[in-house]
């Protein structure tokens, strides 16, 4: 039976190496599959991942109706075996609702993947539909790590290594950036709530060390 299936993880867990993969795994069996994006770090139109792979895909507007685009896909006569969604935490409810209409009703598999919360802590409305709509929800095994070393659970928004809690839900970025640009940094909750980051963390070091003692609890 065709499935909705969301594949679910911090940022830097391989969400979208495992999306590429499950697209080469199909297409080697000779079946052909519709890639959707929307607002990847690479550009617009393409699906990448950090280890450098990436393909063609099709961005997202916010208005598009992806049901009814597969459906036109289907009655062209073009062949659509199965259907990949990344970044999927930035679709709007009503397109996860497509999704799901796809698998229902066009009898297709799709797989979508998507971090679940935001770095507030909040649910992306997409994966929040998601997770009451979808027949599996997937937590992915590849665990990033926060900066102590316990498992990253959460996304933090940084600029030049400090934490910020306030601004736009949506904001595109990576765990590279520039000084003085919007970048992120997965943490574990504890250091996520203490907003204690990487940078944050050195900077307790020397200040404990000048004063003869180690470095403060909320700094481990």
């Amino acid at each position: 039976m065709p499935e909705l299936v969301f594949f679910s993880g911090t940022m830097d867990c391989g969400k979208s190496t495992l999306a590429l993969q499950i697209g080469h795994n199909r297409s080697a069996r000779g079946l052909v599959g519709v890639v959707f994006t929307k607002g990847d770090r690479a550009g617009e139109g393409r699906l990448s991942s950090r280890l450098g792979l990436v393909t063609e895909a099709v961005e997202v507007a916010d208005g598009m109706d992806l049901h009814a685009y597969l459906a036109d896909q289907l009655e062209a006569g073009k062949a659509v075996d199965y259907v990949i969604v990344d970044e999927a935490q930035f679709l709007t409810r009503d397109q996860v609702d497509q999704l799901a209409d796809v698998v229902d009703d066009l009898g297709r598999d799709v797989y979508a993947f998507g971090i679940t919360t935001d770095f507030r802590t909040a649910l992306f409305p997409g994966s929040q539909r998601l997770i009451e709509l979808a027949d599996r929800v997937e937590t992915l095994q590849v665990e990033a790590l926060c900066w102590c070393g316990a498992r990253a659970t959460h996304n933090a928004r940084t600029v030049d290594g400090v934490m910020v809690v306030e601004g736009e839900q949506v904001l595109i970025g990576d765990v590279d950036r520039s000084v003085g640009q919007a970048g992120y940094e997965v943490l574990c909750r504890r250091h996520h709530r203490r907003r204690m980051t990487a940078a944050t963390a050195e900077t307790c070091r020397p200040l404990a060390a000048s004063q003869g003692s180690v470095a403060p609890p909320s700094a481990r």
